[in-house]
């Protein structure tokens, strides 16, 4: 037979193997839903041109104050999967305020997909006066996850997806603190950051037995679309497991990969211009990054004055995160807030991510009010238009088990005057490092620092001494700025004789 011929039959036989197969699947079975399906949506979405997602709000929802929309309260007797007694519950959030677009919510049962509808009476509206007749026609701004995290007799709030492409989580004993983000785009540009939104949601119904929970989201925006798969795991440290795959409309500038965002207000090495009784006031305190070389960089978090931009170009990152590192009550005195209990966020990378850079944005903030601090993972080459860009990274929501270096890392960074009885123009840091690799020191070891600064700035002496409160190392550094309109920056670590004993401090001195 003719190898054309052969390879035809063969492919005819495969195709009327399948036919038959599916003729006899019973009446109504199909395909389970997943990941593959939100895919095809997203590259049919880039595929035509952007349609915005439709406004639907009255005008008496969009006018609500921010506390009369936090009067919209959704009734957790009604909260789904409630009835059937699931490990997981999900409650949803109303329309209004700034949230003019509904979000589809699907419910995914086996092979069916079913939508979870909209209706008023989930919800209890406090003191606003709204026509009913104006809530017959909206949908869901967002929804929550809720699973016994500190207390088998309550469910808590464990995961939020409200707004843009945004969603936060907690871990046991923590409060909500930074978010994240599917996708970040062109952040920080002078053309303008393009924000896009998780438009529909697929949510699989859980097992009684289930700790884990999948959902599947689809991102779109002007330029971009997307899929998504989250697999939440609540913990001690919450874990969500991330799966993407990213459609191009357009070109991207700046793509910004597993952004992360927070607020930093004020700490020990950036004092507030106003009287504040706190000693510090952020949900993150750095910018933690493990390098594919294994190397461990710290970079301290701060207010500039105005916008600062800067980067780390990496190979394959092994995981980078916005943390608190700071656990102590006595380091912010807030009994509301309760910053000590801020969650750090670590991203882990699954698979090679190749060549790029992190990015770290911090945008002035007069207040704690603002998320002033976004960090992301930035690719040197985006996929072009119409080819699909696939990445997957775990997500650890820390507090008592942060990810560190194994040697020793930052605990602090202090600034003040260089001297402190007769002040001048010199500039003081004082590190504080901690870590077994300190603790294995004998008594006789005199670790010294390896510090660098850029060209605006001079070294005029570095010290490197005991902490006796602590168990750690100190370094004192003190310098004098060239340019007081330019930012300096100075990078160093501890070693004993050629052995490394800590992780890279990477500090940017904000211009005056």
């Amino acid at each position: 037979m003719h190898l054309n011929l052969l390879l035809y039959t063969i492919s005819r036989c495969r195709l009327i193997m399948l036919a038959l197969a599916m003729a006899f699947l019973p009446v109504g079975a199909a395909l389970a839903f997943g990941f593959p399906d939100v895919a095809a949506k997203a590259q049919a979405l880039a595929a035509n041109p952007y349609a915005k997602p439709p406004k639907n709000i009255p005008k008496s929802l969009e006018s609500l104050s921010y506390d009369q929309y936090r009067d919209i309260r959704f009734n957790p007797e009604k909260s789904h999967w409630r009835s059937a007694k699931l490990p997981f519950e999900l409650a949803f959030f109303h329309q209004g305020l700034f949230f003019e677009s509904a979000v589809k919510i699907h419910e995914v049962i086996g092979k069916n997909v079913q939508e979870i509808r909209f209706d008023p009476k989930l919800f209890n509206y406090g003191a606003n006066n709204l026509n009913p007749k104006e809530l017959t026609n909206l949908g869901f701004a967002g929804f929550r996850i809720h699973y016994p995290l500190n207390t088998n007799r309550y469910k808590d709030e464990v995961v939020v997806f409200l707004g843009a492409s945004y969603f936060r989580a907690v871990g046991k004993n923590q409060l909500y603190g930074l978010s994240a983000r599917g996708l970040a785009i062109d952040t920080a540009l002078t053309s303008g950051e393009e924000f896009p939104q998780f438009v529909e949601f697929w949510v699989e119904r859980p097992e009684t037995t289930s700790k884990e929970l999948t959902i599947y989201a689809l991102l779109d925006s002007r330029r971009v679309s997307g899929a998504y798969r989250f697999v939440v795991k609540p913990g001690p440290d919450t874990q969500i497991d991330v799966k993407s795959q990213l459609f191009l409309r357009e070109n991207v500038s700046k793509l910004g990969i597993a952004p992360l965002t927070s607020m930093f207000f004020f700490g020990e090495n950036h004092r507030p211009n106003v009287d504040d009784y706190r000693p510090e006031v952020h949900d993150s305190d750095g910018l933690s990054i493990q390098a594919g070389t294994g190397e461990w960089i710290w970079r301290p978090l701060a207010n500039p004055k105005r916008l600062l931009i800067t980067s780390f170009s990496l190979n394959n990152p092994l995981g980078f995160g916005l943390m608190q590192r700071d656990r102590e009550f006595s380091s912010y005195e807030d009994l509301e807030a309760h910053y000590q209990r801020r969650p750090s966020t670590w991203i882990e990378p699954r698979g090679n991510w190749g060549p790029g850079r992190i990015e770290l944005v911090q945008i002035p903030t007069p207040d704690e009010t603002n998320d002033n601090v976004v960090a992301f993972w930035v690719p040197d080459v985006a996929p072009k238009p119409g080819v699909g860009l696939d990445l997957e990274y775990r997500m650890y929501w820390q507090k008592d088990a942060d990810k560190r270096p194994p040697l020793s890392w930052v605990t602090q960074t202090r600034r003040g005057h260089g001297y402190l009885r007769k002040p001048d123009d010199s500039i003081a840091l004082f590190v504080d490092f901690e870590g077994p690799a300190l603790k294995k020191l004998d008594d006789n070891a005199k670790p010294e620092a390896n510090i660098t600064v850029d060209g605006n700035a001079k070294v005029l002496e570095i010290n490197t001494y005991r902490n006796e409160m602590t168990g750690g190392w100190r370094t004192a550094i003190r310098f004098k700025r060239t340019d007081e309109k330019k930012p300096v920056e100075l990078r160093g670590y501890l070693r004993n004789n050629n052995t490394t004993l800590s992780e890279t401090w990477s500090y940017i001195l904000p211009p005056d």
